[in-house]
């Protein structure tokens, strides 16, 4: 399959910062929450999403494949992972322009089956000043047979540790403020009975965004940079941890599942 084509594929969005936004955001996050800015890290996830009409959703909830994303042949998609590299804070009021941009596809066969990472880069401008680049991994897989539960682990020590009740509140408000349609978050019959997963997920961007306000507590400002990647699902129910410890001249960052199993990592760069 070769969708080399659409590499370079792009499109611009704008959005506004709005204080009801922001107060949404803070009462979504909670005591979780870094107060230190006026727009709280990982609000950004919030802007210009992709908006579409309900006839142009696809069975998953999303917007049909074919317009910026291209039509990869496989039926699950989930967010991998990626990185964030920050030039600026945001302020309330701002108009902020969002240019998306595919950058790199690429086929892969794994345990799981075939899948297959999307690239995408994000841009976030104020008037002409970059406040954020952001890496943005997608990921599409075939319909496999869920991996078997993993056995719990024993805790370890984190120098910082946040514990998060991540329970379908969170999950239905922080859907609401990303206009994310996907039914992992919020349909249970849908997400156990069609997809195989263990319940209701917890959003990629929810667990980075912990991670995110979790090292900005700790040094009291934005980071340079923040790369984090998936390991694998995390379902809602239990409180689950979100951690982090110096690491050499980084943070290093993990969420746990209340089982131990570390479900995203993350290095921080000061």
């Amino acid at each position: 399959m070769d969708f080399s084509d659409w590499i370079g594929n792009s499109v611009t969005s704008d959005d506004v910062i709005t204080a009801r936004m922001v107060d949404h955001f803070r009462h979504t996050l909670g005591d979780h929450c870094f107060t230190g800015n006026a727009v709280p890290p990982g609000l950004h996830w919030c802007l210009a999403p992709e908006a579409v009409s309900p006839g142009l959703l696809g069975p998953d909830g999303h917007p049909k494949r074919g317009d910026f994303l291209p039509d990869i042949p496989y039926a699950r998609r989930m967010w991998a992972g990626g990185w964030l590299e920050f030039h600026g804070d945001f302020k309330i009021g701002d108009h902020v322009k969002k240019q998306s941009r595919i950058d790199d596809i690429n086929f892969k066969s794994g345990k799981s089956g075939n899948l297959c990472f999307v690239a995408v880069t994000h841009e976030f401008s104020v008037g002409d000043q970059l406040k954020l680049r952001e890496r943005h991994d997608v990921v599409y897989r075939e319909e496999v047979t869920a991996a078997p539960p993993l056995d719990s682990i024993t805790d370890s020590a984190a120098a910082h540790r946040w514990q998060v009740d991540a329970n379908s509140v969170m999950l239905f408000r922080y859907s609401a403020l990303t206009f994310n349609g996907h039914r992992i978050h919020y349909d249970l019959p849908y997400s156990t009975n069609v997809e195989g997963h263990g319940g209701l997920l917890v959003h990629g961007p929810l667990q980075a965004t912990l991670m995110l306000n979790l090292a900005c507590s700790i040094g009291g400002k934005l980071p340079k940079h923040m790369a984090y990647r998936g390991v694998r699902p995390l379902v809602c129910g239990d409180p689950i941890m979100v951690d982090a410890s110096p690491e050499d001249a980084t943070l290093a960052a993990c969420v746990r599942g209340a089982d131990g199993n570390i479900t995203m990592k993350a290095t921080v760069t000061p």
